[in-house]
């Protein structure tokens, strides 16, 4: 399974299965293993940060570059793992567990006002201020309970955004 020229085997999708907690049925596996193929275009059994911006949907997103840390030399089990977070198996908690990551910059487990403010201005650009962004930054922290000065946790994380309605998902074609 390492060789992106290799087959799948019963064995092998079987195993990616268990590591994905079943999210993805033997189809969805057939098919994301042909795209990872398609994507590793050296056959070296990994994507790479350059493959990955290969999609334009990732090169586009706001959060690529951040995304691009989680993601850089993910073999095949572990870029279905990654993209079982999108599926619409998965949980909640998993969803909310994935946005914590890419929000918590340096790892440390915390999501700070300064985290925080770094996303917002890699959402809005040129759009505000930076004046603008602490306002409006400061005024959702203190409308869910918090101030700029806390460092919010995952479990703060699942607080704030495990309310039903949370759509974060992506459909696997399968041929």
């Amino acid at each position: 399974m390492g060789n992106a020229s290799s087959m799948l085997t019963q064995y092998d999708i079987e195993e990616v299965q268990e590591h994905c907690n079943y999210l993805f049925s033997l189809q969805e596996i057939v098919s994301l293993y042909q795209r990872f193929c398609q994507l590793d275009r050296n056959a070296k059994g990994f994507i790479s940060a350059d493959e990955f911006l290969s999609i334009p949907e990732f090169a586009l997103n706001p959060f690529s570059q951040r995304l691009l840390k989680m993601v850089d030399g993910l073999n095949f089990k572990d870029f279905v793992a990654f993209l079982s977070t999108f599926s619409s198996k998965a949980t909640l908690e998993q969803k909310i567990e994935l946005i914590f990551k890419v929000y918590d910059i340096d790892g440390k487990g915390k999501v700070t006002f300064k985290d925080l403010l770094e996303v917002l201005r890699d959402l809005t650009g040129s759009f505000m201020s930076e004046e603008q962004r602490e306002k409006v930054l400061s005024q959702v922290l203190e409308e869910a309970g918090y101030s700029r000065n806390c460092s919010l946790l995952l479990e703060d994380f699942v607080k704030i955004l495990g309310k039903p309605g949370l759509k974060m998902e992506v459909e696997v074609p399968v041929d």
